[in-house]
C-alpha cells in the first residue's frame, strides 16, 4: 500500500509510478475510510518537504491513522523535494517508530520547486522543471526496486539492513531543527491567501483543496483555517488569480495534475 499526501502532484507522480512498478493500490491523505488493510505485505508513505520537514497534516494524520498489522509490516518513506530534505527522514522514522511501525528505507527524489510564499523562492524554469521529472522516473524504479528486496527479505523473517538514500544538503540538523519549527509557526497561516481581479468565480480552487478549507462566497473564494499551505490552489488555478499578499506577484505556477 502507498499512502501518499500531495498538494501540486508531485509527490502523487512519484506514487504512481511506484504503484505501476510495484502493484502496491494508492491511498491518498486525508483519509476517512476507516481502517487501512495494506496489500503487498508493506505500507510505503510518499510526501512533499516542508522547509526541511514533514508536512505537518501528514504528522498529524500518522499518529492517528489505523493500520491493521502496521507494527508487523515494514515501513518505507519517500520523499519530493526541490532540492534537498534536510533531515526530514529522521522526523518521519521517529513518527513510524512513536506507532511501532518498522521504517527499514527512506529515499529522496527531487522534482520541480512549487513553493512561491516567501521572497527568492519561485518554481523552475520550464527546462529544469522537465528535467526533474524525467529524471525522477529511473530514481523511482531504482527506489520500487530496493523496496521490492527489503519488503521480501522482511517478511520472509529477515532482518534486512535499512537504507538510508537522500539528499540532505547543508546544514542539515539547523533547517530541521530551527527553520522548520519556525516555519510551522510563523509562515503556515492561510490568512494572506487572496484572490485577485483575474479570478471568474470558477470555484476550481475550492474543489481541488485536499481538507475541503476553501468556499465560494459571492463567486470569489474563502480560505478558512484547515490549510495545509500545500499551495494546490495557487498552482491549479488556470487564471493566476490566487494570491499570497504580494509574495506571489509575478511568481510562476507548475502542476503535476495537467501532466
Amino acid at each position: 500500500m502507498i499512502i501518499v499526501f500531495s498538494g501540486t502532484g508531485n509527490s502523487l507522480f512519484v506514487a504512481r509510478n511506484l504503484s505501476k512498478a510495484l502493484g502496491d493500490e494508492i491511498v491518498s491523505l486525508p483519509w476517512h475510510g476507516g481502517q487501512l488493510r495494506p496489500d503487498n505485505g508493506r505500507v510505503i508513505w510518499v510526501m512533499p518537504v516542508y522547509s526541511w520537514g514533514m508536512p505537518p497534516v501528514v504528522a498529524k494524520w500518522m499518529k492517528t491513522l489505523e493500520i491493521e498489522g502496521g507494527h508487523k509490516l515494514p515501513h518505507f518513506g519517500v520523499f519530493t523535494c526541490g532540492d534537498d530534505i534536510g533531515n526530514t527522514h529522521f522526523q518521519w522514522g521517529r513518527a513510524a517508530e512513536d506507532r511501532d511501525w518498522q521504517p527499514i528505507g527512506e529515499w529522496s527524489v527531487q522534482m520541480p520547486n512549487t513553493y512561491v510564499l516567501m521572497k527568492g523562492f519561485d518554481v523552475d524554469s520550464p527546462q529544469l522543471a522537465k528535467a526533474k521529472v524525467e529524471a525522477s522516473v529511473p530514481r523511482t524504479a531504482s527506489i520500487a526496486a530496493e523496496i521490492k528486496r527489503l519488503s521480501d527479505g522482511f517478511n520472509a523473517g529477515g532482518a534486512p539492513e535499512p537504507v538510508v538514500d537522500v539528499v540532505r544538503g547543508k546544514f542539515a540538523w539547523i533547517k530541521t531543527a530551527i527553520i522548520y519549527p519556525w516555519f510551522k509557526r510563523f509562515a503556515m497561516s492561510p490568512e494572506p491567501f487572496f484572490s485577485n481581479d483575474r479570478c471568474i468565480g470558477c470555484g476550481l480552487c475550492a474543489r481541488s483543496c485536499p481538507l475541503g478549507n476553501i468556499t465560494m462566497d459571492n463567486r470569489r473564494p474563502a480560505w478558512g483555517k484547515d490549510c495545509a499551505l500545500c499551495l494546490r490552489c495557487y498552482h491549479i488555478c488556470p487564471h493566476h488569480a490566487v494570491s499570497y499578499t504580494t509574495a506571489t506577484r509575478g511568481k510562476g505556477q507548475h502542476n503535476m495534475f495537467d501532466a
